[in-house]
Protein backbone atom coordinates (compact mmCIF):
# COMPACT_ATOMS: atom_id res chain seq x y z
CA UNK A 1 0.00 0.00 0.00
CA UNK A 2 3.26 2.74 0.42
CA UNK A 3 3.23 5.06 -1.78
CA UNK A 4 -0.19 5.33 -3.14
CA UNK A 5 -0.05 9.41 -3.63
CA UNK A 6 3.85 9.09 -3.96
CA UNK A 7 5.00 13.30 -4.92
CA UNK A 8 1.82 14.24 -5.00
CA UNK A 9 2.00 17.80 -3.04
CA UNK A 10 -1.29 18.50 -1.14
CA UNK A 11 -2.70 21.72 0.20
CA UNK A 12 -4.99 20.89 3.36
CA UNK A 13 -7.23 23.78 5.35
CA UNK A 14 -8.37 23.24 8.92
CA UNK A 15 -5.77 21.03 9.03
CA UNK A 16 -4.42 21.64 12.55
CA UNK A 17 -7.08 18.70 14.08
CA UNK A 18 -9.53 16.64 13.56
CA UNK A 19 -10.21 15.19 10.05
CA UNK A 20 -7.84 17.35 8.54
CA UNK A 21 -4.95 16.20 11.09
CA UNK A 22 -5.45 12.76 10.11
CA UNK A 23 -5.72 13.48 6.15
CA UNK A 24 -2.44 15.02 6.55
CA UNK A 25 -0.72 12.20 8.66
CA UNK A 26 -2.08 9.47 6.37
CA UNK A 27 -1.02 11.61 2.86
CA UNK A 28 2.70 12.19 4.36
CA UNK A 29 2.40 7.93 4.71
CA UNK A 30 1.49 7.13 1.35
CA UNK A 31 4.59 9.77 0.35
CA UNK A 32 2.85 12.99 -0.27
CA UNK A 33 3.74 16.51 0.82
CA UNK A 34 1.42 18.67 2.41
CA UNK A 35 0.35 21.74 2.77
CA UNK A 36 -1.57 22.06 6.16
CA UNK A 37 -3.45 25.69 6.36
CA UNK A 38 -5.70 26.43 9.62
CA UNK A 39 -7.16 29.87 11.65
CA UNK A 40 -4.79 28.34 14.47
CA UNK A 41 -1.33 29.08 12.42
CA UNK A 42 0.04 27.82 15.91
CA UNK A 43 -1.56 24.21 15.75
CA UNK A 44 -0.65 23.63 12.06
CA UNK A 45 2.99 24.67 12.82
CA UNK A 46 2.88 21.99 15.74
CA UNK A 47 1.50 19.20 13.43
CA UNK A 48 3.83 20.17 10.62
CA UNK A 49 7.07 19.91 12.71
CA UNK A 50 5.77 16.74 14.20
CA UNK A 51 5.13 15.46 10.96
CA UNK A 52 8.91 16.08 9.73
CA UNK A 53 10.44 14.99 12.72
CA UNK A 54 9.37 11.28 10.71
CA UNK A 55 9.33 12.01 7.09
CA UNK A 56 11.66 15.65 6.92
CA UNK A 57 10.47 18.33 4.35
CA UNK A 58 7.48 16.66 3.77
CA UNK A 59 4.93 19.40 5.65
CA UNK A 60 4.76 23.16 5.53
CA UNK A 61 2.41 25.16 7.46
CA UNK A 62 -0.05 28.72 7.86
CA UNK A 63 -2.19 30.67 9.44
CA UNK A 64 -4.90 30.98 7.11
CA UNK A 65 -8.74 32.35 7.55
CA UNK A 66 -10.80 30.52 4.69
CA UNK A 67 -12.93 33.18 4.66
CA UNK A 68 -10.77 35.87 3.18
CA UNK A 69 -9.85 36.06 -0.05
CA UNK A 70 -6.21 37.75 -0.11
CA UNK A 71 -5.55 34.60 2.34
CA UNK A 72 -6.30 32.55 -0.11
CA UNK A 73 -3.85 34.32 -2.64
CA UNK A 74 -1.62 34.33 -0.12
CA UNK A 75 -1.74 30.52 1.22
CA UNK A 76 -1.57 28.73 -2.23
CA UNK A 77 1.13 31.42 -3.51
CA UNK A 78 3.27 29.84 -0.87
CA UNK A 79 2.40 26.24 -1.00
CA UNK A 80 2.99 26.34 -4.07
CA UNK A 81 6.72 27.78 -4.15
CA UNK A 82 7.29 24.99 -0.54
CA UNK A 83 6.22 22.46 -2.54
CA UNK A 84 7.23 23.18 -5.64
CA UNK A 85 3.69 23.19 -7.12
CA UNK A 86 0.21 21.48 -6.01
CA UNK A 87 -1.72 18.46 -7.34
CA UNK A 88 -4.59 18.14 -4.88
CA UNK A 89 -6.73 20.46 -3.02
CA UNK A 90 -8.66 19.21 0.04
CA UNK A 91 -11.37 21.40 1.21
CA UNK A 92 -12.22 20.56 4.78
CA UNK A 93 -12.48 23.93 6.96
CA UNK A 94 -16.13 24.30 8.09
CA UNK A 95 -17.73 25.05 11.16
CA UNK A 96 -21.17 23.43 12.89
CA UNK A 97 -22.99 26.68 13.77
CA UNK A 98 -25.69 26.68 16.38
CA UNK A 99 -28.19 23.91 16.80
CA UNK A 100 -31.51 26.32 16.39
CA UNK A 101 -34.63 26.30 14.55
CA UNK A 102 -35.31 28.55 11.73
CA UNK A 103 -37.73 31.15 14.02
CA UNK A 104 -34.47 31.74 16.08
CA UNK A 105 -31.76 31.85 13.71
CA UNK A 106 -29.56 34.78 13.01
CA UNK A 107 -28.25 37.10 10.16
CA UNK A 108 -25.00 36.75 11.70
CA UNK A 109 -24.89 32.95 12.34
CA UNK A 110 -26.20 32.07 9.11
CA UNK A 111 -23.39 34.52 7.36
CA UNK A 112 -20.62 32.97 9.39
CA UNK A 113 -21.51 28.95 8.59
CA UNK A 114 -22.05 30.58 4.82
CA UNK A 115 -18.67 31.78 4.50
CA UNK A 116 -16.32 29.41 6.57
CA UNK A 117 -18.26 26.25 4.80
CA UNK A 118 -19.14 27.65 1.74
CA UNK A 119 -17.18 30.51 0.13
CA UNK A 120 -13.89 29.45 1.28
CA UNK A 121 -14.40 26.10 -0.76
CA UNK A 122 -15.36 28.56 -3.73
CA UNK A 123 -12.56 30.56 -2.87
CA UNK A 124 -10.21 28.04 -2.82
CA UNK A 125 -11.12 26.24 -6.19
CA UNK A 126 -10.73 29.67 -7.53
CA UNK A 127 -7.55 30.29 -6.45
CA UNK A 128 -6.05 26.55 -6.83
CA UNK A 129 -7.57 25.49 -10.01
CA UNK A 130 -4.38 27.65 -11.95
CA UNK A 131 -2.38 25.82 -10.19
CA UNK A 132 -3.94 22.19 -10.53
CA UNK A 133 -4.29 22.46 -13.98
CA UNK A 134 -0.52 22.90 -14.84
CA UNK A 135 0.15 19.30 -12.43
CA UNK A 136 -0.47 16.31 -14.71
CA UNK A 137 -3.51 14.62 -12.51
CA UNK A 138 -4.71 16.38 -10.14
CA UNK A 139 -7.73 16.26 -7.78
CA UNK A 140 -10.16 18.31 -5.62
CA UNK A 141 -12.24 17.12 -2.71
CA UNK A 142 -14.25 19.11 -1.14
CA UNK A 143 -15.80 17.82 2.46
CA UNK A 144 -18.91 18.14 2.53
CA UNK A 145 -21.79 16.24 5.17
CA UNK A 146 -24.21 13.41 5.25
CA UNK A 147 -25.90 16.62 6.38
CA UNK A 148 -26.03 18.46 3.16
CA UNK A 149 -28.03 14.94 1.66
CA UNK A 150 -30.24 14.67 4.49
CA UNK A 151 -31.75 17.76 6.79
CA UNK A 152 -32.56 17.32 10.03
CA UNK A 153 -34.16 20.20 12.49
CA UNK A 154 -32.06 23.46 13.93
CA UNK A 155 -29.76 22.69 11.35
CA UNK A 156 -30.54 25.11 8.67
CA UNK A 157 -27.60 26.93 7.69
CA UNK A 158 -25.08 23.65 8.35
CA UNK A 159 -27.65 21.61 5.69
CA UNK A 160 -27.53 24.13 3.47
CA UNK A 161 -24.22 24.93 3.41
CA UNK A 162 -23.29 21.45 2.81
CA UNK A 163 -25.85 20.78 0.12
CA UNK A 164 -24.37 23.72 -1.80
CA UNK A 165 -21.14 22.25 -1.37
CA UNK A 166 -22.47 19.18 -3.03
CA UNK A 167 -23.92 20.46 -5.84
CA UNK A 168 -21.11 23.34 -6.62
CA UNK A 169 -18.37 20.44 -6.58
CA UNK A 170 -20.20 19.02 -9.41
CA UNK A 171 -20.37 21.83 -11.37
CA UNK A 172 -16.64 22.12 -10.33
CA UNK A 173 -16.18 18.64 -11.91
CA UNK A 174 -17.72 19.51 -15.20
CA UNK A 175 -15.94 22.66 -15.92
CA UNK A 176 -12.84 20.80 -15.77
CA UNK A 177 -13.61 17.68 -17.93
CA UNK A 178 -14.67 20.74 -20.37
CA UNK A 179 -11.42 21.35 -19.83
CA UNK A 180 -9.13 18.84 -20.87
CA UNK A 181 -10.01 16.13 -18.23
CA UNK A 182 -6.58 16.85 -15.68
CA UNK A 183 -8.74 18.35 -12.63
CA UNK A 184 -11.22 16.04 -11.07
CA UNK A 185 -13.38 17.24 -7.88
CA UNK A 186 -15.64 15.15 -5.69
CA UNK A 187 -17.30 15.56 -2.41
CA UNK A 188 -16.82 13.44 0.93
CA UNK A 189 -19.93 13.49 2.77
CA UNK A 190 -19.39 11.75 6.63
CA UNK A 191 -21.96 11.16 9.32
CA UNK A 192 -20.91 11.76 13.06
CA UNK A 193 -17.08 11.50 13.47
CA UNK A 194 -15.23 11.65 16.76
CA UNK A 195 -13.91 15.09 16.41
CA UNK A 196 -14.58 19.03 18.23
CA UNK A 197 -17.76 19.07 16.21
CA UNK A 198 -19.78 16.91 17.94
CA UNK A 199 -19.01 19.00 21.37
CA UNK A 200 -22.21 20.45 20.99
CA UNK A 201 -24.31 16.94 21.16
CA UNK A 202 -21.69 16.62 24.33
CA UNK A 203 -22.99 19.29 25.84
CA UNK A 204 -26.44 18.03 25.18
CA UNK A 205 -26.44 14.90 26.96
CA UNK A 206 -24.71 16.98 29.94
CA UNK A 207 -20.87 16.36 28.67
CA UNK A 208 -20.75 12.88 28.52
CA UNK A 209 -19.18 12.03 25.65
CA UNK A 210 -19.86 8.20 26.14
CA UNK A 211 -23.68 9.09 26.27
CA UNK A 212 -23.95 11.26 23.28
CA UNK A 213 -21.84 8.88 20.66
CA UNK A 214 -24.37 5.89 22.04
CA UNK A 215 -27.01 8.22 21.32
CA UNK A 216 -25.59 9.24 17.70
CA UNK A 217 -24.64 5.82 16.76
CA UNK A 218 -28.57 4.29 17.10
CA UNK A 219 -29.21 5.86 14.03
CA UNK A 220 -26.08 4.13 12.14
CA UNK A 221 -26.50 0.48 10.80
CA UNK A 222 -22.90 -0.08 11.87
CA UNK A 223 -23.54 1.23 15.39
CA UNK A 224 -20.81 3.37 15.94
CA UNK A 225 -19.60 6.89 14.87
CA UNK A 226 -16.76 7.49 12.57
CA UNK A 227 -13.14 7.64 13.27
CA UNK A 228 -11.13 10.43 11.39
CA UNK A 229 -8.91 7.70 9.75
CA UNK A 230 -12.37 6.48 7.97
CA UNK A 231 -12.55 10.09 6.41
CA UNK A 232 -9.23 10.24 5.64
CA UNK A 233 -8.61 6.44 3.44
CA UNK A 234 -11.64 8.22 1.12
CA UNK A 235 -9.77 11.37 0.88
CA UNK A 236 -6.28 9.03 0.11
CA UNK A 237 -8.47 7.55 -2.57
CA UNK A 238 -9.54 10.08 -4.38
CA UNK A 239 -6.39 12.16 -3.97
CA UNK A 240 -4.53 9.34 -5.66
CA UNK A 241 -4.30 8.22 -9.56
CA UNK A 242 -6.59 5.14 -8.21
CA UNK A 243 -9.56 7.27 -8.87
CA UNK A 244 -8.45 8.60 -12.16
CA UNK A 245 -11.99 7.93 -13.80
CA UNK A 246 -14.33 9.51 -10.68
CA UNK A 247 -15.28 12.71 -10.93
CA UNK A 248 -18.60 14.92 -9.83
CA UNK A 249 -19.38 12.05 -7.66
CA UNK A 250 -20.30 12.11 -3.81
CA UNK A 251 -18.89 9.66 -1.91
CA UNK A 252 -20.78 8.62 1.77
CA UNK A 253 -18.97 7.83 5.02
CA UNK A 254 -22.11 7.13 7.27
CA UNK A 255 -22.23 3.66 8.26
CA UNK A 256 -25.14 2.61 6.24
CA UNK A 257 -27.07 5.51 7.72
CA UNK A 258 -28.46 6.72 4.33
CA UNK A 259 -28.98 3.29 3.02
CA UNK A 260 -32.16 3.17 5.64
Amino acid sequence: MSGRVAGKKALITGAAGGLGQAMARMLVREGAQVALSDIDGDRAAALAASINADTPNSAFAYAHDVTSEADWVRVVDQAVTDMGGLSVLVNNAGIGGNLVFAEQDTLENWRKVQAVNLESVMLGCKHALPHLKAAPAASIVNISSIAGLAAAPGMGAYNATKAAVWLYTKTVALECAKAGGTVRANSVHPVFINTPILDPFIAMAGGSTEAAHERLARGIPLKRIGDPDDVAYCVLYLASDESRFVTGSEFKIDGGMTAQ
